[in-house]
């Protein structure tokens, strides 16, 4: 069999953007994004996995699983409920070809099929390093990653969460990519997954801080804060038994304004497009900002961006 048989066997390239309900209208902004920074849309896929179409991750709502050495409920609610269908494109590839994934906070200002088409050097992956503590202790940013499908034959979705809740996989070891050969993954520039930070350089925007998601402000926070023991300071403690009497988010706060006006403008301008274009409507909107998943002065936002 030919070199050319083999790549006329491959599926399209593709980028994957795994989501839930609650960030779905980042996602939308996203997939645009995708599309309106890139020459070559022809040459690749953009497609959803979505949280709500796997029974396998709605079978083990409020069941423990194991984060970080401890054991956790699952909520399919939580605002990042999507991280573990990051491992999933090989799948749904047929573990063939080449994919992208992406979180649904994460905004292309390049062409991602520079990223798609770019040399691995037989790599199986390649993605970033995650910054502070989680990067100093070897994590990897799974946020963003460069799949060689092939070489991810490994990766069952459905399989590897439920390890989770056997107490056999840890989370955190999982999505920092502990659990692969290290010699197998590359480092493609942070500026594929430029976290929080907007520049020239820039070539994929990941709004990472939760607290200060631009389309989030002022609305209730509907995630869980990271809760590994420290003896000190004593919020983390006191925000265990919080939890554990009142709920997730009893007291959590408020979403707070995001510290980078461009960062905000950036995003509210594709969704000023999206309006524009027809990819989403007015009452698209509306009903995220009903739901609590958007802030509920963007409608205002995206007309001042128009005046």
């Amino acid at each position: 069999m030919t070199n050319e048989t083999n790549r006329l066997e491959e599926p399209k390239p593709c980028v994957f953007i795994h989501v839930n309900h609650k960030q779905w209208l980042g996602a939308v902004a996203g997939r645009y994004a995708l599309e309106k920074y890139s020459n070559n849309n022809d040459k690749f896929d953009v497609k959803f996995i979505e949280v709500k179409d796997h029974a396998f991750m709605q079978a083990r709502e409020g069941q423990l699983y194991l984060r970080d050495g401890e054991k956790r409920r699952w909520l399919n609610n939580d605002l990042q409920s999507f991280t573990p269908l990051r491992f999933m494109p090989p799948e749904l590839m047929g573990y063939k070809g080449r994919a992208v994934v992406i979180d649904p906070d994460v905004f292309a200002r390049a062409d991602v099929w520079e990223l798609l088409s770019r040399d691995m050097r037989g790599m199986s992956l390649m993605c970033r390093p995650k910054s502070g503590n989680k990067g100093k202790r070897g994590a990897l940013a799974t946020s963003v990653m460069l799949l060689d499908c092939a070489k991810l034959k490994h990766w069952k979705m459905e399989e590897n969460f439920n390890e989770m809740f056997e107490f056999k996989r840890d989370y955190m070891r999982w999505i920092g990519l502990h659990l692969e050969d290290r010699s197998q993954i590359g480092l493609f520039e942070n500026e594929w997954n430029d976290f929080d930070n907007l520049t020239a350089n820039t070539k994929m925007l990941h709004t990472t801080k939760r607290l200060r998601q631009p389309w989030k402000t002022g609305l209730p926070i509907d995630y869980r804060m990271a809760d590994t023991f420290q003896l000190f300071p004593p919020k983390h403690w006191i925000r265990r038994a919080r939890r554990a009497i009142f709920g997730d988010y009893f007291l959590a706060g408020t979403y707070k304004a995001h510290p980078d006006p461009e960062q905000e403008r950036f995003f509210f301008q594709l969704i000023s497009e999206c309006l524009d274009t027809g990819v989403i409507t007015e009452a698209d909107v509306r009903k995220e900002m009903m739901s609590n998943h958007v802030r509920h002065d963007a409608i205002e936002l995206v007309k001042s961006l128009a005046a």
